[in-house]
Formats: structure tokens, sequence, C-alpha cells
């Protein structure tokens, strides 16, 4: 069987192509087997109010072409622009390989690859910020 394997805890919701699903009282393991479909773990997801930096806020596009809620190819052109500025600032080597996976998925319409690799960045991003503040 090949595809991707959800592990759900209790009362664990996902959305799966545009709706949310929640799983019942106890673990389960579900295996999507449809090739691109949209899959969001809602305890994952980056709420409207949590987008506060430059890396959630390209999360959060790529998040809401995941859900369904932004027209992919609009999405792709912010996306395309934000992970350009992003590498202004992300110049080490690993942010860079990132910021390529990153841009790789979006030309190649692959929305959850590309927020998988952005995620990467927001720890760094974090650091950046504590830096500054210090």
């Amino acid at each position: 069987m090949s595809g991707l394997v959800l592990k759900l805890g209790p009362r664990e919701r996902v959305l799966v192509n545009g709706a949310v699903i929640e799983n019942g009282d106890r673990r389960a393991r579900l295996a999507i087997l449809t090739p691109g479909a949209h899959i969001l773990r809602l305890r994952d997801a980056i709420h409207p109010g949590e987008v506060t930096t430059p890396v959630r806020r390209v999360c959060y596009v790529a998040q809401l072409v995941l859900s369904g809620d932004a027209d992919p190819a609009e999405a792709r052109h912010q996306l395309l622009r934000g992970i350009e500025q992003l590498s202004q600032v992300f110049t080490d080597p690993d942010s860079r390989s990132l910021l390529t996976q990153a841009t790789e998925a979006v030309i190649a319409a692959q929305p959850y690859q590309a927020l998988k690799a952005l995620r990467a960045l927001l720890p760094r991003e974090e650091r950046l910020f504590a830096a500054v503040r210090g």
C-alpha cells in the first residue's frame, strides 16, 4: 500500500480536500490513497491571528491553497514572491535548500510540500527575532 498514512489521536481533526474530518474517541490510522489530495492537520494549522511574521505569512498562503480557500494560480505568484523575499534574509546553505525545495514544490503545484519546507524555517525565524530582541 502506498500513499500518505495519517495517525490521528482521539478527537483530532484533519482537513481533507476542504472537508473537516474529526476522529472518534480512539486513535486511528488512515491511509490516503488518492494522489494529490490536500491534507492539513488542524493542530498544525496557522490561524489568521498567528500570521505575524514573514515566514508565517508565506506558510499561510500555502495553507490557504491546501484548504481550498485560495486560487492556486494567484497563490502561486504570492508564494514565489514571498519565497524570493525570504531568500534575502535566509542566506545560510540549509535555509537556501529549504527555500529551493519550497520553490520547486510551488512550481510543481505541490502546496503541501511547499508548506512542509517553509514550516522548517519557522524555528530559524524565531531565533533571528530572539537575537534582535535579545
